[in-house]
């Protein structure tokens, strides 16, 4: 059975999805790919942030659930989100335009012998650039070609995500016995383990943690993070494998754009298994990508209702003159 290849996307809460398509535009200079819905709550706006060609491997996205609270963050939680960035440079870049722009930053720091620059957004999600200056391993993706920022510093995907877990052994014992991750380094409470051809693309970051409170999902969390698996028949394959190690999962699961499994593998920490495929591309043009409400053919009798249902957002960049900024 072929493995797991990596990180495939990570799935967070947002307070304000007009906000959150605003930071992630001009400020990350990351691709609105997909402006769609929850497909289990169809008044809830799914928004698909990726590189230039909504790789998998690239996507960060998010719900706005309405009336939700914010988040508290602590033990058992996905906590961080990494993206990847080209260069130790391109961090050098990115402290100068979050001063400029108020981001909250811890300056750059180095873990596990790379380079990193953790920030906050507006809802106090948790986020860290990772440099791929000496990285091996999954290959990235392509920065947005007609974003914000300069090519040489952009985004290019996603890196290690964080989780924080009071139970450490029984979550190593699920990450190895199951997923075939590997414990590869340690520093301090952080364990660092990578599935398949490693690197920053396949690499996750457990925090073992009894001192912080719960967490409680909310606005500003993670909701849950999803892995590649090549194809529809890979993913069958995980599913019979994962129900045999007594783990419940929601079984298949079709997004249209991915094909999808779920199972929750700690208290509070959700992972999804997601095929690389189709992808993005197949029902809107590459110039206008996320520019229009996008619904899979089980929702388009729906359309009317839906549009009714979510405030229009006004995504439209491709009539856009997006200059590069040098900070």
């Amino acid at each position: 059975m072929q493995g797991l290849k990596g990180i495939h996307h990570v799935t967070a809460i947002t307070s304000s999805a007009e906000k959150n398509y605003e930071f992630f535009t001009y400020v990350l200079g990351m691709r609105l790919v997909k402006k769609t819905v929850n497909q289990d709550d169809i008044q809830t706006y799914h928004l698909f942030f990726a590189d230039d060609k909504g790789s998998a491997g690239t996507d960060m996205t998010f719900f706005d659930f309405p009336g939700i609270p914010q988040g508290v963050h602590g033990t058992n939680e996905i906590s961080k989100t990494s993206f990847r960035v080209p260069s130790d440079a391109a961090l050098a870049y990115w402290v100068k335009r979050f001063d400029r722009l108020e981001v909250t930053h811890t300056g750059i720091q180095e873990q596990f012998g790379k380079k990193t620059l953790s920030f906050v957004d507006f809802d106090d999600q948790h986020y860290q650039l990772i440099s791929d200056e000496h990285n091996k391993g999954v290959q990235s993706g392509t920065p947005w070609q007609n974003g914000p920022i300069p090519l040489e510093y952009a985004i290019t995907g996603l890196g290690p995500i964080f989780v924080r877990v009071a139970q450490f052994d029984f979550f190593k014992q699920v990450s190895e016995m199951v997923f075939e991750f590997k414990e590869i380094a340690q520093e301090g409470d952080f364990h660092l383990f990578e599935v398949g051809e490693g690197g920053n693309g396949a690499q996750m970051v457990v925090e073992h943690n009894t001192v912080f409170p719960q967490a409680r999902q909310g606005y500003g969390t993670v909701h849950h993070a999803a892995f590649r698996v090549e194809d529809q028949d890979v993913l069958n394959q995980w599913i019979t494998r994962i129900e045999g190690f007594g783990l419940q999962t929601s079984g298949f699961v079709d997004r249209f754009f991915f094909q999808s499994l779920y199972t929750r593998v700690a208290p509070q920490i959700l992972f999804e298994l997601a095929t690389d495929g189709p992808g993005f591309m197949g029902d809107e043009p590459y110039e206008t990508l996320g520019e229009k409400l996008s619904l899979p053919p089980f929702l388009e009798p729906k359309r009317e209702q839906i549009e009714k249902m979510v405030r229009p957002i006004d995504t439209v960049r491709s009539t856009k003159d997006m200059q590069k900024e040098m900070e």
